[in-house]
């Protein structure tokens, strides 16, 4: 069935009504739900279905892109009247009721306009600034969702942690202590794993004892795209779950839902504790613009979904209840489309994003000077008879040094949270936060489940609360599990929101090869590639112990000052690495400094002029080594370490390559996909003429014990490829 084909059922559905006597329109429908509210949600779900309606015909005109409607899921009008306007949302793709009916609860500007211009990509679009068609506002505490399958699940557990916790440890949170967190999604999105791992998050975190103030929001629609969704399997999946809450509605019939819902929202605000509603729903019009669904249902399907419509439902129980006749329902349906239609005649005109500039402008924040004042901030002395360790003067490891920036983070500012799997009690793997739960507490240090998701879901949530959290992933291998929290959940809220929201975070991950008798793959990873690629996000990666501290500080402020996304890349096999050039010269541990080192600026060895070797993290090291035994043979070599990864360091890295005419790029990571592809790229784009070679480790994973270094890039290899650089004998590998 068509779109006019069911507007045309809807209107002689309702003009078929007879009219029941006039009633009070304050008159109580249920408990604390008039008339007056009923046509208050009634008018929220038909502005949605005609703002529906009219994305299909701008994007049928060629003047609308992309979206996904909300037809049929309707009854999701019922959380904006179940909670508060202070309740944070994270919205299913199908919420526009709710959000036109939240958006019209906060105040002050039309819903329909606002959506309107995210679906024609309007500059003038409040939340994404013309970059993609998202649920979200600042005004009405809705943070911005696009069409995720389960994503925003673990962002939506720690939020909701976070909002009690930020109340204990006294930090400004935009939500008042009693919020409950609300997550939309869709019944088939509730088999990924995300959408399992956050929900056991939840339910394991509230049996700790830990307030979990959340309600996840199932609207059952029956169907995933094309796939159906057996009847009661939500029911049986997460009905008799224990410690989670189980609600169930009839999303098609408002006052079921309204009173459900507030009943499910209410039982959350009281008890801290996790819940699940399941909204049964239908969709109407298939999964989105494009989709052809007679393709793949039959019409009997069809008709059933459309047989159960909730605008239809909604405006029958207004005529029978005598707040409205049926003349009057369709006169106002009339008008609210009438009201719809010209909004989306105006919307058309409006601008779009002109540059790239423009559309980039909310990824990469920049107020260097800010950062720089707030990491040279002082703080009070670090608790503790054995707090710092060392003093400043004394040389230490890369583990001690970041242990002791961590412990003087911890206790200048209130807003860090450091957490992760086996970094409280253990002191992680490698000892980095050893005695940092011991000095601040479990509030501020504290143990995670071993699920990446989870960890840097609550980092997600932590970031909107008003924190800086730092989260560790014990090994770079198992980021990849989880790289979805930071590609489309971290860097992508602000650019979806042009900056109203931010997710400021530093995650901390062991990585890299090169421990020797140790690991494998999964302990010993170099796929540094798939964090690079993504947009707007730091990488860090220093190599000896004061540029781990200073590099550390620097993100840490990053975050908080800018809402910047870290990421920093630490060696584990110079964690506690000491000499340099001979076993016991002690030249690789050195004082920690509390120096700032601005985003994109490498350190440099040397002054040689006879070559430029870049290098990172392990390579660094061993580069110094090859450069001292180049030097012995008369060859002068300056050494760029460039420590941040992304965004590399470009124009030092031109400046140092001119300087000798001949550049080595040392990659311990891959040849294909490595750093060395980019650093290359960048010199040529520079339109550098002179000498350029890179060495690399194999496209290997690493294998365990001696034949690591079969496929690792060694000294012997850059010394090689240093030699052929210079007496232009030909590539090295």
């Amino acid at each position: 069935m068509n779109i006019d084909e069911a507007e045309q059922r809807f209107r002689a559905e309702v003009a078929g009504l007879s009219p029941a006597a006039a009633t009070a329109p304050d008159r109580e429908l249920a408990p604390r739900l008039t008339g007056v509210n009923c046509l208050e949600l009634f008018t929220a779900q038909v502005l949605s279905r005609q703002a529906d309606l009219a994305a299909r015909r701008l994007g049928a005109s060629g003047q609308g892109f992309y979206s996904i409607g909300s037809s049929g899921h309707e009854g999701n009008v019922a959380l904006a009247a179940a909670s508060r306007v202070t309740d944070p949302v994270l919205p299913h793709y199908r919420s526009g009721a709710l959000f036109v009916e939240r958006v019209r609860r906060a105040g002050g500007v039309d819903p329909v306009r606002d959506l309107l211009l995210g679906v024609v990509a309007a500059a003038a679009d409040p939340i994404s600034g013309g970059r993609h068609k998202v649920f979200g506002s600042a005004a009405a505490h809705i943070i911005p969702q696009t069409s995720t399958v389960a994503s925003q699940l673990p962002r939506a557990v720690g939020l909701a942690f976070a909002i009690d916790r930020a109340a204990r440890v006294g930090i400004d949170c935009p939500w008042p202590p009693d919020a409950v967190v609300l997550c939309g999604f869709g019944d088939a999105s509730a088999n990924h794993s995300t959408a399992t791992g956050a929900i056991n998050t939840a339910v394991h975190t509230a049996d700790l004892g830990v307030p979990m103030p959340v309600l996840f929001v199932c609207e059952d629609n029956g169907i995933g795209i094309s796939v159906p969704t057996p009847p009661e399997w939500i029911e049986q999946a997460y009905g008799h779950r224990p410690g989670l809450r189980y609600f169930s509605a009839d999303g098609c019939d408002l006052l079921d839902a309204v009173t459900t819902a507030s009943t499910a929202v209410a039982w959350v605000r009281a008890h801290r504790q996790p819940a699940f509603l399941r909204l049964r729903t239908v969709r109407l019009f298939g999964h989105a613009g494009s989709d052809v669904e007679s393709a793949y249902r039959d019409n009997a399907a069809i008709a059933a979904d459309l047989a159960r419509d909730p605008v239809t439902a909604t405006a029958r129980l207004l005529v029978t209840a005598g707040i409205r006749t049926p003349r009057e329902i369709l006169d106002h349906y009339d008008r609210l489309a009438g009201q719809v239609a010209a909004t989306a005649d105006d919307v058309c005109g409006e601008p779009k994003l002109g540059s790239a500039a423009r559309v980039i402008a909310p990824l990469a924040p920049a107020r260097p000077d800010s950062v720089r004042a707030d990491v040279l901030r002082s703080g009070p002395p670090v608790p503790g008879p054995d707090s710092a360790g060392a003093p400043p003067a004394n040389p230490v490891t890369l583990a001690q040094a970041l242990n002791e920036t961590l412990a003087e983070l911890l206790a200048r500012d209130t807003d860090v949270l450091v957490f992760g799997e086996d970094i409280g009690r253990k002191g992680g793997v490698y000892g980095v936060t050893k005695g940092l739960r011991r000095r601040f507490g479990a509030r501020r240090v504290f143990d995670t489940l071993l699920d990446e998701q989870s960890i840097l879901g609550t980092a997600l949530g932590a970031g909107l609360a008003g924190f800086v959290p730092i989260p560790e992933i014990q090994y770079l291998a198992y980021v990849h599990n989880a790289l979805d929290q930071l590609r489309g959940e971290a860097a992508t809220l602000s650019f979806f929101s042009a900056g109203r929201y931010r997710n400021p975070m530093v995650v901390r991950i062991a990585g890299y090869a090169y421990q020797r008798g140790f690991g494998g793959h999964f302990h010993n990873d170099n796929s540094v590639a798939a964090l690079r690629d993504i947009p707007g996000i730091v990488v860090a990666s220093p190599s000896r112990p004061d540029d781990a501290a200073a590099v550390l500080r620097t993100c840490v402020s990053a975050a908080r000052v800018d809402g910047r996304v870290c990421v920093l890349l630490e060696p584990i096999a110079l964690y506690h690495t000491r000499d340099l050039y001979e076993p016991g010269d002690g030249q690789w541990a050195t004082a920690r400094t509390d120096t700032h080192v601005p985003i994109g600026r490498p350190r440099v060895y040397g002054a040689g002029t006879d070559l430029t070797i870049v290098a990172f993290a392990n390579s660094v090291p061993m580069s110094l080594r090859v450069a001292r035994r180049l030097e012995q043979r008369g060859t002068t070599t300056r050494v760029l370490d460039l420590r941040w990864l992304s965004p590399l360091p470009l124009d030092d890295l031109i400046y140092h390559a001119e300087a000798t005419g001949r550049v080595l790029v040392a990659d311990e990571t891959r040849r294909s996909g490595g750093v060395a592809e980019s650093v290359c790229a960048a010199l040529v784009d520079a339109r550098f003429t002179g000498s350029l070679a890179r060495v690399t480790s194999a496209d290997s994973f690493v294998p365990l014990g001696p034949a690591a270094a079969s496929v690792l890039l060694s000294e012997a290899d850059i010394e090689a490829a240093a030699y052929r650089l210079l007496t232009g004998a030909g590539p090295g590998r």
